[in-house]
């Protein structure tokens, strides 16, 4: 047995305490601030974050520290959903989405977050990092080892086949300058 294996066992040991300790108070302090589906994240995340930190929980603390983390993967998740949000709200802008009547479609960001995922890899790549993250098409190459050009032909044709499939799929687009809303035949949506 090496001098390694000893202190091994006795982090997972340590580890293993403190989790017993902390996971019921971390998992009520989760259920009281996010979505019932995202406590179990929020729980994990903490303990992912305590097993890598483990030296740096103060000792006589450890509840409170593992609270500050929890409280830090509750605002991840919450800037998280922010930038889905805005990611919706930009391609509906982008590709001028509007709901139809009855409200289907692009209303509640569903029809552009469906038109998104039906997208190949790379072209949803692509929109991802140009309308979340804020990335122009130079940077965008960079961030995926290409030319601007092949990022900008990318985001042209994934463009296209939102507005395609949006418009296959029951939303409205503005297709008029004055801002009057036409319905797009199956055969313009080509």
């Amino acid at each position: 047995m090496t001098a390694a294996e000893p202190r091994e066992d006795d982090r997972r040991a340590h580890f293993t305490r403190l989790a017993a300790l902390v996971h019921e108070p971390i998992h009520r302090y989760a259920m009281r601030r996010v979505d019932p589906s995202d406590v179990d994240d929020i729980v994990a995340e903490t303990l992912l974050v305590l097993w890598r930190r483990l030296d740096d929980v103060p000792a006589e603390a450890e509840l409170p520290w593992c609270y500050n983390v929890a409280r830090n993967c509750v605002a991840n998740l919450r800037r998280s959903a922010h930038r889905r949000v805005r990611l919706t709200l930009r391609l509906a802008d982008e590709l001028h989405v509007t709901p139809d009547r009855d409200g289907s479609a692009a209303e509640s960001g569903q029809g552009v977050d469906a038109a998104l995922a039906s997208l190949p890899a790379k072209e949803r790549e692509v929109v991802m990092l140009w309308a979340w993250e804020g990335l122009a098409p130079r940077e965008i190459a960079v961030a995926l080892g290409t030319s601007a050009n092949a990022v900008s032909l990318r985001l042209s044709r994934a463009k296209r086949r939102m507005k395609s499939y949006l418009a296959s799929h029951g939303a409205r687009q503005d297709l008029a300058s004055a801002g009057q809303e036409v319905r797009v035949s199956e055969k313009e949506a080509r």
